[in-house]
């Protein structure tokens, strides 16, 4: 027997695939005689003829991938693509730069190891770029004198 037709006409009102449709085999015999789209329509309602309910894509393998990186798995050299900016933003390797050397620069003002004016011209030459990090302010301040003991 074939159901082209009726499998074609009741995936067009239950608006899925004609491969999710499902004929309960006791009323193949009616399903067989209905050619229209009432008929159709009234051996839904009457559940001889079922939608079955479309798959989708596990999550389960993807979660335990991500609950390993999370931990720190999985980010060797061979897991990466692209280049290390791609990773992570050039902007937001400067802004955590930037935070953490003028947070250095405010404990040095507050701890009146600095003078105003010093912690101006560092707190410029931050904002500039002039600092690759920390050690690299302590060494300008050694070598221009900055410190008070």
């Amino acid at each position: 027997m074939h159901f082209t037709v009726q499998k074609r006409l009741a995936a067009q009102l239950l608006r899925c695939s004609p491969k999710r449709v499902r004929f309960e085999q006791e009323a193949l015999e009616e399903i067989k005689e209905a050619i229209t789209k009432s008929d159709i329509k009234s051996l839904i309602k009457r559940k001889a003829i079922t939608e079955i309910p479309a798959h989708g894509v596990s999550r389960v393998r993807a979660r335990e991938l991500q609950h390993q990186r999370s931990k720190g798995r999985r980010r060797g050299y061979g897991s990466r693509k692209g280049k290390a900016s791609a990773r992570e933003g050039p902007k937001e390797v400067w802004m955590a730069k930037a935070r953490l050397q003028r947070g250095f620069v405010k404990m040095l003002k507050e701890k009146e190891i600095v003078t105003p004016e010093q912690f101006r011209e560092l707190y410029v030459k931050i904002k500039g770029g002039f600092f690759r990090n920390l050690r690299h302010i302590k060494l300008y301040m050694e070598e221009h004198g900055m410190t008070k003991k």
